[in-house]
């Protein structure tokens, strides 16, 4: 006999994160993984290289420093943010928590694939609940509801898909919830919205004791490689993460260079203008060449080729380009590619590539 996993664990598809080279190129465009397109803020860099001096110190373990510097950055109460190696671990922790076995967790169908993850490896069932083209709908989620039900997961911005559901839905969606079930908000992609019908979750967790945001470092402040998330929830939520989570589970310079990037005067808003600006660009192109492109909020574009082998072939044409971006199968949208927002060159190279993709495909039909 050897030891045996959980059976649970055996079931999960380990989650595959997005490439970063192509054979035989000379140069990479990595726009598969939704970072940041003009990388790191030069503060954050220099305050991680600076902490360098001090890495055989362990770190605060409460972030306290950090925690003190979002609350200022976004008005809010310290005491009620909780740091997390990225936001997947706060996930991971979300649904130890309040999951487990004979309980439920319910996510819309083409969501974050960590939720699947992260529920399936707590014991729960994960429900994907239907969407209505391409985007969370409230009235499918509330109805899939029953009395095992523990969670419920809403990205918004979603990834992989950019939709976004304005304020009065997700508040009707928290109405229409038991109050015993926790509403967790992920918005990741909350930097990039400009719409004025949004809130990434704090009315909500304000409002009483049964919703958590999620927030990262990850996108538009580009400290991906750190792992910096965070959490904005009610005291009791609070506790419990701080009761399992890793007691160091933010380095010193990681823990530096997000202080510093929430510092860096005019980062947020240099690369808003620049993500909407070339998302809509780079969305005109690939539609001006006859490629569907779903409305986003985020800083990618999910291009639609109608079929699997369509998009296949798009993102084959692309790497003979050096071109990285991310196949949707994962997600159950094997038509689809989901192409990150880099910079104007970046942009411009992925729409030009596709465009002779496109005439081709249109000249030989």
């Amino acid at each position: 006999m050897t030891p045996q996993p959980r059976e649970e664990v055996m079931c999960i598809a380990a989650y595959v994160g997005g490439e970063s080279t192509v054979a035989g190129a000379n140069r990479v465009l990595k726009l598969s993984s939704n970072e940041g397109a003009f990388g790191p803020p030069p503060t954050a860099q220099a305050a991680y290289a600076q902490a360098a001096a001090e890495i055989h110190r362990y770190p605060d373990g409460g972030s306290n420093e950090l925690r003190r510097a979002i609350g200022i950055r976004f008005g809010l109460d310290p005491a009620r943010i909780v740091c997390g190696t990225g936001s997947d671990e706060l996930i991971q922790h979300l649904c130890h928590i309040y999951g487990g076995r004979g309980t439920d967790i319910l996510m819309s169908r083409h969501g974050f694939i960590m939720y699947e993850i992260a529920g399936t490896y707590a014991g729960s069932r994960v429900q994907k609940v239907p969407e209505r083209d391409l985007t969370a709908d409230v009235d499918a989620m509330l109805a899939a509801v029953s009395p095992a039900t523990r969670v419920v997961f809403l990205a918004n911005p979603n990834n992989p898909t950019g939709s976004m559901l304005p304020q009065d839905e997700v508040t009707r969606l928290r109405r229409g919830l038991p109050s015993e079930v926790l509403l967790v908000l992920d918005a990741a992609y909350a930097e990039y919205v400009e719409r004025l019908d949004y809130d990434p979750g704090v009315a909500l967790v304000d409002a009483g004791e049964n919703t958590v945001m999620l927030r990262t470092f990850s996108k538009i402040y580009g400290l991906g490689g750190l792992r910096v998330g965070w959490a904005y929830a009610p005291a009791g939520v609070v506790d419990a993460l701080n009761r399992v989570r890793g007691v160091f589970n933010i380095n010193r310079g990681a823990q530096a260079a997000a202080v510093a990037a929430l510092a860096e005067p005019g980062w947020v808003e240099r690369c808003r203008t620049h993500n909407t600006l070339w998302r809509e660009r780079l969305g005109q192109a690939l539609r001006d060449c006859g490629i569907k492109v779903w409305p986003s909020e985020g800083n990618f574009v999910l291009a639609d080729f109608t079929t699997a082998a369509a998009a296949t072939a798009a993102d084959a044409h692309l790497r003979t380009r050096g071109i990285i971006v991310r196949g949707m199968a994962a997600y159950d949208l094997p038509h689809c590619l989901r192409i990150t927002v880099g910079t104007a060159e970046e942009c411009t190279l992925v729409a030009e590539a596709l465009a002779a993709l496109m005439a081709g495909t249109n000249t030989r039909g």
